[in-house]
């Protein structure tokens, strides 16, 4: 748990959002291996050395009636960058994706991070530019909640 937490805090590090990066061991260690187990995670080693990380779960598409696998996150540390660990994780999860029968993956990317997106662009994936993506978290997810009733 401490290493997948030390490449968490550096991923949130190169995505400027330090600060939003508060989960624990406890809980990373229950939402990986928990009684209801709700994400996984895979780290790439480069020579005995880790390197970087993905983490990921499964979805639904209700058009499909199928499973697919939602990418998380998925980090290279910077001093390993294009050496192939991205890709080498990103082929991993496709063949998980496939011997599991999840029909896709997909994932999102900041928009100022064009190294990220061109390379995403570059194994074939699509950019879903007519999607907006929402978040609703802290003080207006508990306000909605308290809304219903």
């Amino acid at each position: 748990m401490p290493l997948l937490l030390d490449l968490i805090r550096q991923l949130a590090e190169y995505e400027r959002a330090v600060e939003q990066a508060v989960g624990t061991e406890e809980l990373l260690h229950r939402s990986l291996f928990g009684e209801d187990p709700v994400v996984e995670a895979v780290i790439a080693e480069r020579d005995g050395e880790p390197v970087g990380f993905a983490l990921f779960y499964r979805t639904f598409s209700t058009w499909l009636c199928r499973p697919g696998m939602w990418l998380e996150d998925l980090f290279v540390l910077p001093s390993r960058r294009r050496g192939g660990v991205g890709r080498a994780l990103l082929e991993h999860l496709a063949q998980v994706s496939l011997e599991r029968g999840y029909e896709r993956m997909e994932w999102s990317a900041l928009k100022w991070n064009t190294p990220a997106i061109d390379f995403y662009t570059s194994i074939g994936a699509a950019a879903l530019e007519e999607w907006e993506s929402f978040r609703l978290t802290g003080a207006p997810l508990r306000k909605l909640a308290r809304s219903v009733g």
